[in-house]
Parts: C-alpha cells; sequence; structure tokens
C-alpha cells in the first residue's frame, strides 16, 4: 500500500435512505428504534441519539411509493447502529420483539454481538454492541488461511434469552453482573 490508511478515529457518521413512505419510515425509525425526530420536511426527515445532528435521514425524492430493489441487485446490504452497552442492545431488542418487529439473524462474533433485520423498506440493519478491542480474536501477523480460522472459531451462538433478560436488569446491575459469553 503506497498510500496511508484513514485515521483510526475515522467512523460512518450517519446513513441516508432513500425510503417509499415517509411517515412509515418516520415510525419505524422513531417508535420502534428509539431515535427521536429532529426534523419533518415532507420528503425529507433527520432522526438523532443523543443531539448528534442526525444519524438516520429519510427521503422520498427518488423513491415515493417505490419498491424495495429486486434480489440479485446491487445496493446496500446493511448498516450498523452500535449501543454502547450490552445492556444497550438488550432494551433495543425488547423494544422490536414489544412493537412485533421479527429479526432476520442473530450472532456473537467474538469482535461484538449482532441482531440483524430490516426495516419497512427492506434495508438491512445490524444492531450491535462492541466487545472492548482487548478481547477480539487477534488477526495481526497471520497468514489469510489462519486469521479466516480464527475469525471463525471466534464466532458463538447468541443467547437471545440471556441477552433480552438484561433488558430488565437495572444498568449498574447489568453492566456488573452480566458478563458476555
Amino acid at each position: 500500500m503506497t498510500q496511508p490508511s484513514i485515521p483510526a478515529g475515522t467512523h460512518i457518521g450517519h446513513v441516508h435512505l432513500k425510503v417509499a413512505d415517509l411517515d412509515r419510515a418516520i415510525w419505524f425509525y422513531r417508535d420502534v428504534l428509539g431515535f427521536d425526530l429532529l426534523y419533518n420536511m415532507g420528503t425529507a426527515a433527520f432522526l438523532s441519539a443523543g443531539g448528534y445532528h442526525h444519524h438516520i435521514a429519510l427521503n422520498t425524492w427518488e423513491s415515493a411509493g417505490g419498491q424495495p430493489p429486486a434480489g440479485g441487485s446491487t445496493g446496500l446490504y446493511h448498516f450498523a447502529i452500535n449501543y454502547p452497552t450490552r445492556r444497550d442492545l438488550a432494551v433495543a431488542f425488547k423494544r422490536l420483539r414489544e412493537n412485533g418487529w421479527q429479526i432476520d439473524g442473530y450472532n456473537d462474533h467474538g469482535t461484538h454481538i449482532a441482531l440483524y433485520l430490516h426495516d419497512p423498506d427492506f434495508n438491512g440493519i445490524e444492531l450491535a454492541w462492541d466487545r472492548d478491542p482487548s478481547e477480539w480474536p487477534q488477526f495481526q501477523n497471520l497468514s489469510n488461511d489462519e486469521a479466516i480460522a480464527n475469525m471463525m472459531n471466534g464466532h458463538r451462538r447468541l443467547d437471545l434469552r440471556a441477552l433480552l433478560a438484561e433488558a430488565d436488569l437495572p444498568a449498574d446491575v447489568a453492566e456488573l453482573e452480566v458478563t458476555p459469553a
């Protein structure tokens, strides 16, 4: 590589999605996932967690009444929403269940745990909590085959019942007493 890598502190700031029905999309991101609606401009809306200028932008400029992309086409696979604590992810999972929203899958990837779902427009979403980097499987100085094997060995089945139970614990107890598998 001739050019230096981008800075380690770089992160994805927001995602902007084309949706078919703005009110339906606002309902999902606000009422089901819990984001705060900052602005609804009629054809676009901006939602945030904790006062950031926006984490989710939605618009119908080119997509009002449209259909999700057909299978076999290119586009967004999923975007991730990372929660600060494992308990916060558990609370998000509980919200999904209380709203009757199905998840498509779940996994413990070693580096993080994740729930997978789709929004009403079939945009893929990963809800995740990252472990401390000191707990991640290590890949430095490994061959490609060794790195893949190490990554696959880091995958464990996520216990959804245990995760859901964490949503009902007080935050200080959940962080002290519930340890990830």
